[in-house]
């Protein structure tokens, strides 16, 4: 019998993906989720026991949460990467992983088709096939919804005419998890005006007397929280967890798709927001103005691509290198605070800080030029557009 492997998450668009693979188009069906982290042991043994009650000859629950971590999250907190100034790439950069690992899988067990559950209205399709097409091109991509133009009522109906039951409420709000955040999509966001309803946000809000807590980086990497160490990628759980619990990180992106439309996504993201402006503030401090521009640059450009699925372009390589080569100076603490719904920077500590009295101390003292020194400087520094108004007889009025 063919085989096909499906990038499964349990949720509505690949388990009709699974459905109909197996009934409609008679493949054996393998299903693997690629765990970005946001699961539990819980959750991700009931997504198995869904897959085999769903058809799939067999089903692999795998765990790349540290492999993530250091091919993209890194760079993502390196170059303070939000989409829009907005929204810290939750779904978009854990998909080409995604991808990665399937066609893995696929080749493993001999597969001769990959499938996942995109529509042909939004990213995910594109950041899929351009993985696919380009380290398996031997291999056929099925994709049902997008091939059938389906509705979400649609999908509900097959399941439920197939035995399956699915609730409709359920399936009002599309929900993807991971360790850099949660996306959020329902009826809501397909408007231009309504917010979701906090029922919709999977983490409520728990607590509302403020802490602060203490976070470490050494060279931009978060290595503790509250004097407590781990690996990052623990530690971004840990933040998750304290942070969530107050509803921090809760916003809509809006931005324009790679296909031309423009998109609206609610998620939340405590951690990466956190971590992403913590980080900023302790760079602001440590590095100086031209790094800092360039950073902006290319933090911006990078996390565009990474956006866009050309996570595979050499190019990205390049920039990869260009920004951990900033952080050698990144090392110190910053104190946050956490509130209902929204979180304070109160300041940083290190070693490195270039806000050092020893030279002078802004808008009070110099330490280390004279006055003869500020008016030359500034003379000079005026020459270009001294001339250019004397020689033009600009006025400015």
């Amino acid at each position: 019998m063919k085989k096909v492997v499906l990038a499964y998450s349990g949720g509505l668009d690949t388990s009709y993906c699974l459905k109909y693979l197996k009934n409609e188009l008679g493949y054996e069906v393998h299903t693997i989720l690629i765990n970005t982290g946001g699961f539990t042991p819980e959750e991700l043994n009931g997504i198995e026991t869904r897959a085999y009650e769903l058809g799939s000859a067999h089903h692999v629950n795998l765990d790349i949460i540290d492999k993530y971590y250091e091919k993209a999250i890194k760079y993502l907190v390196f170059g303070n990467v939000l989409k829009n100034n907005t929204y810290p790439l939750s779904v978009s950069a854990e998909r080409v992983f995604q991808a990665l690992e399937t066609v893995k899988y696929a080749k493993s067990v001999g597969a001769e088709a990959i499938a996942h559950g995109s529509t042909g209205a939004g990213n995910d399709q594109i950041r899929f096939d351009i993985v696919f097409q380009t380290i398996a091109p031997e291999m056929t991509i099925i994709t049902p919804i997008r091939d059938l133009k389906l509705t979400r009522q649609e999908e509900v109906a097959y399941l439920q005419e197939n035995g399956v039951e699915y609730s409709w409420e359920k399936a009002q709000y599309s929900i993807n998890k991971g360790i850099w955040g949660t996306s959020v999509g329902g009826k809501e966001t397909l408007t231009s005006s309504q917010p979701l309803p906090e029922e919709a946000y999977p983490s409520p809000l728990t607590k509302t007397q403020p802490e602060k807590v203490v976070l470490h980086f050494e060279k931009g990497e978060l290595t503790g929280i509250n004097n407590k160490f781990d690996k990052p990628s623990v530690n971004i759980q840990k933040l998750e967890a304290l942070a969530s619990a107050f509803a921090i990180g809760r916003d809509i992106h809006v931005g324009d798709t790679i296909i031309g439309i423009k998109g609206r996504v609610g998620f939340e993201a405590a951690a990466p927001l956190i971590i992403i402006k913590a980080h900023h503030l302790l760079e602001k401090h440590v590095l100086g103005k031209w790094q800092l521009y360039w950073k902006e640059q290319l933090g911006n450009w990078y996390g565009m691509l990474f956006h866009e699925g050309q996570y595979l372009d050499p190019v990205m390589r390049n920039v990869e290198v260009f920004l951990e080569d900033t952080q050698k100076t990144v090392t110190g603490t910053v104190t946050v605070s956490l509130k209902p719904y929204h979180f304070t920077l109160d300041g940083i500590e290190s070693a490195h800080d270039l806000m050092n009295t020893k030279f002078g101390q802004y808008g009070e003292v110099n330490n280390v030029w004279t006055s003869d020194d500020a008016k030359g400087f500034i003379k000079i520094l005026g020459n270009a557009q001294n001339i250019y108004a004397q020689v033009n007889g600009e006025s400015y009025d």
